[in-house]
């Protein structure tokens, strides 16, 4: 089984400095210090209310990400101003996104099917660009088979509803991390790189790790948190080590 990569998205140390209006702690200090961790590429959300990653952000990590030979994952939602934004800076990668101004954080998958009409033509600019595009969905066949139909090379599952589950003892957990499989058996066969993220712990990683198909994690607001106590490179270290840990019992 191919290693799997992580990503670590350091939205939430552009949310410690917003809080007093500083520029400290740096977003861009925390990618190079992610990187050196052993990541594997830079996750930012920069959202329309800007309540976290700012412009300036994004343009110091796409000089950073390209110097330190990693891909930057841009995160964004369906917009023109987003659109002209990843067009203007071209990042490795645009992971297509819902948002909703009211919302604390991404609470569910992008509705590929139904947004059909409006996605595709921002899909396709951004791989006319060379952008790789991936799409934000939950676990379900449908929205992967979506996705590939309007042309994304990548899907990334959300696995906050797992994870969620997971972490209050639910029943449910099965059935979920069930579907996450299903999906991403799916979305392969359908010639789809595989992405996974949201909510994912040292506790969840494993069950998710150990899904075959998968490429890619992206981790951002447990390893930040984590980082208070441990620091950012032992936390990023030893999420590396549990993936890796269950990559190597799946394989077994």
């Amino acid at each position: 089984m191919s290693r799997l990569r992580l990503g670590v998205n350091i939205d939430h140390v552009a949310t410690i400095r917003n809080a007093r209006g500083s520029t400290y702690p740096d977003p861009v200090r925390a990618a190079e210090l992610a990187i050196a961790a052993g990541a594997d590429g830079i996750t930012a959300h920069l959202r329309e209310d800007r309540r976290h990653i700012s412009d300036a952000d994004i343009e110091a990590l796409a000089v950073i990400t390209r110097k330190r030979g990693r891909p930057l994952n841009f995160e964004m939602a369906v917009t023109a101003e987003m659109e002209a934004i990843a067009l203007a800076h071209l990042p490795h990668a645009a992971c297509l996104v819902p948002e909703r101004r009211e919302e604390r954080t991404t609470e569910g998958g992008l509705d590929v099917a139904g947004g059909h009409n409006h996605i595709a033509p921002v899909v396709r600019k951004l791989v006319d660009a060379g952008v790789r595009v991936s799409c934000f969905i939950d676990a379900d066949p449908a929205q992967a088979a979506a996705s590939q139909a309007m042309g994304a090379q990548v899907v990334e599952l959300h696995t906050g509803a797992y994870c969620d589950a997971v972490r209050e003892g639910s029943s449910d957990a099965g059935r979920l991390l069930a579907n996450l499989k299903t999906t991403a058996a799916e979305a392969a066969r359908l010639g789809l790189e595989v992405h996974a993220g949201h909510g994912i712990d040292y506790e969840t990683v494993k069950a998710v790790a150990e899904i075959p198909e998968l490429a890619e994690l992206n981790i951002g607001h447990f390893l930040i948190g984590e980082a208070i106590f441990v620091g950012l490179t032992p936390a990023i270290q030893r999420m590396r080590s549990l993936m890796d840990q269950a990559r190597i019992g799946r394989a077994a």
